[in-house]
């Protein structure tokens, strides 16, 4: 079967090469997929670089978000053939490829409502922002939440879920084509955080109180920033550190202010209560079919353009997900 392959480190283009690589044999509790869509992650591009946390041996396949049809089930799996379904491949053995093997664990059942484009955009931005959202911050009906970087993958997923959970909301981005996404994705409010200072246009949007919940995969900077209209009793939401920088955050302040940083670490909560994991994955397909959530796509590629895609990813001018059709 064809796959992309890291077989040496550098910018996508250098790295990645697409092989011909032998079928990975199936244990009892694992699965084996056609996949019909996967999606394009930053973290793929650091793994070129082999500048991520996890760092495998040369050569191994990225991608962690596949979505397809079960072909072929180990004999201990609960699972069947012809199921449509989303997974999340381990590396070396990763989704960008005509097929992968999963552990039954790491794969979640779709309704033919879902398109696999869809199905391999939801998962790890939609459960981060649900967990974040829900789970850590405690969102509630009428209340308003800041989300930075909000045409991005993650961040129009807390959008949307945002609206869903009843509350408004106020969407940061980098240019008037995100701003636009933002909007037509839900967003109540939008600010242009290069030509505009969201600290005084948040307060003034919420009468002087500022933002109960503020969702920052950013940091540095806009972190620093965000304390300034966080609300009494808010809760910052810290989700990643994309701006390059990680941030400390004076105690005293914090006191004053009686507000919460809170960290949402999507990862390690899925490898302590997996079970939880799926039924948020029920939740997120609820939210699906009542049409509250819809993952925004920048563009869809074909399996042999992956390269042009991460570099496309790469230039962060992109918004949404990124997909490519095998």
């Amino acid at each position: 079967m064809k796959a992309w392959q890291v077989t040496t480190y550098g910018e996508p283009k250098e790295a990645l090469q697409m092989t011909d690589i032998p079928e990975q044999e199936l244990s009892a509790n694992q699965v084996r997929m056609k996949v019909d869509s996967f999606a394009m992650n930053f973290f793929d591009i650091l793994l070129c670089r082999r500048e991520y946390q996890e760092d495998p041996d040369l050569p191994f396949t990225p991608g962690a978000e596949v979505a397809g049809v079960i072909t072929e089930v180990g004999e201990k799996s609960s699972l069947q053939v012809g199921q449509r379904v989303l997974a999340t491949p381990a590396l070396p053995n990763g989704g960008y490829a005509e097929q992968v093997v999963v552990d039954e664990r790491e794969v979640y059942t779709i309704p033919d409502s879902m398109s696999s484009d869809d199905a391999a955009s939801l998962h790890i931005t939609y459960q981060s922002a649900l967990y974040g959202l829900k789970y850590r911050g405690n969102v509630k009906v009428g209340e308003t939440v800041l989300v930075h970087a909000a045409s991005g993958g993650i961040g129009s997923a807390a959008v949307q879920l945002a609206k869903a959970y009843g509350a408004t909301v106020i969407a940061t981005a980098g240019s008037e084509e995100k701003l636009k996404k933002c909007k037509e994705i839900g967003a109540d409010f939008t600010i242009n955080y290069r030509e505009e200072d969201f600290i005084p246009i948040v307060k003034e949007i919420t009468e002087g109180k500022g933002a109960d919940v503020i969702f920052d995969p950013v940091g540095g900077e806009t972190f620093q920033k965000s304390r300034k209209c966080i609300a009494f009793d808010g809760r910052i939401l810290v989700i990643g550190f994309a701006g390059g920088h990680i941030p400390e955050a004076p105690m005293n302040h914090v006191l004053i202010k009686n507000y919460s940083l809170v960290g949402v670490h999507f990862g390690y909560f899925k490898r302590v209560y997996p079970e939880r994991v799926q039924e948020m994955h029920k939740e997120l397909i609820d939210l699906y079919e009542q049409g509250k959530i819809k993952p925004l796509i920048y563009k869809k590629y074909l399996f042999n353009e992956v390269v042009e895609g991460l570099e496309a990813l790469q230039g962060r001018k992109t918004y949404g997900k990124l997909i490519v059709n095998v």
